[in-house]
């Protein structure tokens, strides 16, 4: 339920609305005070409650049920985008940020070479897998602690902040000064792993499971922020579907809706939705005429030799070419993107 004020709504007449509401109607209250309106949105078991005895309070305008069974993340409790600071770097609102770097950590020279390069071509912050999922057992799983310890030397160099994925509740403590915690596809449903980090004041960026509908991402965001944790980042990163020409196919039309539907920031990855080199640009420019807030590229300073994705991930000076294009065309759907 969202209880919208009035604008002449008086701070004495809406403390004492939201004392009532939590102790007599045994409700969570969250106040949100937007550019445009003050909303009060309701969390908890409000089928039974009376919305004309909400009306007869003199600071209320209307009274709306909320229908959507995710409740923080809707946009209608918060009707303002969401804008996440990250080192100074803002998430959302009129600013599209670009974290790019390799699929995977793999070396101080590679980390340290392809870091620089990325950010000598504009992007804003750094991304690379320390731990690393893989369908197989076999392939490259990451250098796990030493990866971390390697993107924050790269962070220190280059001044970039950091993003990487996380796997297991046992590794939050290695995560401490990550700058924003990547929550991959194959956990956007570790429900455990989402409340815990629900209970950190870290950024969180959470990916689309592989086959998961677009509620199912929000209900995700919705059990990081009902641990307190507002900082969610959704990112689009390709769905699995019938077509096997790609890697994966990358939902666009899912850029436009979750921002219809949720205030949170957006962020797209077409390394990963696309699987080939070739397809990053158009998708990265499909991706900003979206909307979206941000993009994640994979760059490698020498693909060829990857140890993981190689076939998707751009040499730097490709990297240097589609960032070209996309501030053009950013600049031209009234963004910026930051510079480094």
């Amino acid at each position: 339920m969202v209880i919208i004020l009035k604008n002449t709504a008086a701070p004495q007449q809406v403390g004492e609305l939201i004392r009532w509401l939590e102790d007599s109607c045994k409700v969570k209250t969250n106040l949100v005070e937007g550019v445009h309106s003050t909303i009060i949105g309701l969390i908890g078991d409000t089928l039974h409650m009376d919305t004309e005895a909400i009306m007869a309070n003199d600071c209320v305008e209307s009274v709306q049920r909320v229908q959507e069974p995710y409740k923080n993340a809707n946009r209608k409790f918060h009707p303002d985008d969401t804008v996440i600071d990250v080192c100074s770097r803002k998430i959302g609102g009129n600013k599209t940020q670009i974290i790019a770097g390799p699929c995977s950590v793999e070396s101080e020279k590679q980390l340290m070479e392809t870091a620089i390069a990325c950010k000598q071509a504009g992007a804003t912050m750094l991304r690379g897998g320390a731990f690393k999922p893989r369908t197989s057992p076999y392939s490259f799983q990451g250098l796990r602690e030493e990866g971390i310890k390697l993107l924050l030397k790269a962070k220190k160099e280059t001044g970039l902040p950091v993003v990487t994925e996380i796997m297991s509740l046992a590794h939050m403590d290695m995560f401490t000064d990550v700058d924003v915690i990547q929550v991959g596809a194959r956990n956007m449903q570790n429900f455990e792993l989402l409340k815990e980090l629900g209970r950190c004041d870290k950024p969180v960026l959470l990916k689309r499971g592989l086959s998961s509908t677009l509620e199912e991402l929000l209900m995700s965001a919705e059990y990081i922020m009902s641990e307190g944790n507002s900082k969610v980042i959704l990112c689009e990163r390709g769905i699995r579907t019938f077509e096997t020409m790609t890697r994966n196919t990358l939902d666009i039309s899912a850029v436009a809706l979750l921002k219809q539907r949720s205030h949170l920031p957006v962020v797209v990855d077409p390394s990963h939705a696309t699987g080939l080199v070739k397809l990053v640009e158009p998708m990265s420019l499909a991706a900003v005429a979206a909307g979206c807030d941000g993009l994640e590229i994979e760059v490698h300073c020498d693909p060829k030799s990857a140890l993981s994705d190689g076939a998707q991930q751009l040499t730097p000076k490709a990297f240097c070419g589609v960032m070209e294009k996309i501030k053009a065309l950013a600049g031209f759907m009234g963004k910026d993107v930051d510079e480094a």
